[in-house]
């Protein structure tokens, strides 16, 4: 009963120091929303008017970069991040849209921030879903990783490993957003397309997380109950792709990139681009991870033999059993 009493109360401490962290920046930005609704605004005020993209990327650095990584140190976590990729994403579309500079279409905005809305819930519940519900009981595995490669440095490090790096991701990802909100078009025929990818990679990445979800939770279970785990997720959609889960996620995110190409700033494509760069090295990791699982490395060893990494596609072994169902 204490065990339990002792985790409720530091789920409800971590998701009230969650629910704070913020704060800083939306009340600095309503300040000066509230001081500068055109360029008449004088001294910081008429900075952050003419620098919506410097500004928002200073607010990022010192509330998250900085606050994140002091809070990291007295927690000896950096969990909250993996939490704020989710939501961070929706607090940029609002202010994208809010910003005095902001013009644009507003049926395609609406889309916007609708598709990244739901985006966000359907990644957020992921998240809580594969944490048990809990906050702050963990920190991505990689960044444990790290901080036994780097040691004492590991301090220090961790700002730009942890922190700055997702200022560049998260920002980049999103300036497909910036764009949507700075250029004023009627919607065509490569917004019908950006929503048709955007809420496709949506989809797959539900599927395949939940599947993933299940999967774990019967291992698990096999676990407790002292059977033999199943070294590997090959049914739905991870029969046809390792990595069904990535591959919907870069779906949502080149969708976005859509929205910006089909308004002629295909310079937006950079943060997506370098987004799917940084994926594929996390990929790497996570197979490399795999095959030093005992359990499981013959079989993975196997399935990375006739599974296709990120785009779905049909394997060895269903063309095989094709070919055995004709003769």
């Amino acid at each position: 009963m204490a065990m339990g009493s002792g985790r409720n109360g530091g789920n409800l401490k971590n998701a009230v120091v969650a629910l704070l962290v913020p704060l800083p920046s939306i009340f600095f930005y309503l300040c000066f929303l509230s001081n500068c609704g055109n360029d008449t605004c004088t001294g910081l005020w008429k900075w952050c008017y003419h620098h919506p993209l410097l500004l928002v990327n200073a607010l990022f650095f010192l509330n998250v970069n900085f606050v994140f990584w002091l809070l990291s140190h007295v927690q000896s976590s950096h969990w909250m991040i993996d939490l704020y990729w989710t939501l961070i994403p929706v607090m940029l579309v609002h202010y994208f849209a809010s910003h005095p500079l902001a013009h644009y279409n507003e049926l395609r905005s609406w889309i916007a921030i609708a598709l990244t809305w739901i985006w966000s819930i359907r990644l957020t519940h992921n998240y809580l879903r594969r944490e048990g519900w809990q906050l702050g009981v963990r920190e991505d595995w990689r960044f444990t990783d790290m901080r036994q490669q780097y040691g004492k440095n590991w301090w220090w490090v961790s700002f730009f490993a942890v922190y700055f790096s997702q200022q560049i991701f998260l920002v980049g990802v999103c300036l497909p957003l910036y764009v949507v909100h700075s250029v004023d078009e009627a919607l065509n025929l490569w917004d019908l397309v950006a929503i048709f990818v955007c809420v496709s990679g949506i989809v797959i990445a539900y599927f395949a997380d939940t599947q993933l979800h299940e999967f774990v939770t019967r291992n698990n279970e096999l676990k407790m109950s002292g059977k033999s785990m199943v070294p590997n997720l090959e049914e739905g959609l991870w029969r046809y792709s390792r990595h069904p889960n990535y591959f919907g996620e870069q779906l949502w995110w080149w969708g976005l990139v859509i929205f910006a190409w089909g308004l002629g700033e295909e310079w937006s494509l950079v943060g997506s681009m370098v987004n799917s760069l940084c994926l594929a090295y996390v990929t790497k990791l996570v197979e490399e991870r795999m095959v030093k699982q005992e359990y499981r490395a013959e079989a993975y060893r196997q399935y990375q033999k006739t599974t296709s990494v990120w785009i779905p596609w049909f394997n060895t072994s269903v063309k095989d059993d094709e070919k055995d169902k004709n003769m």
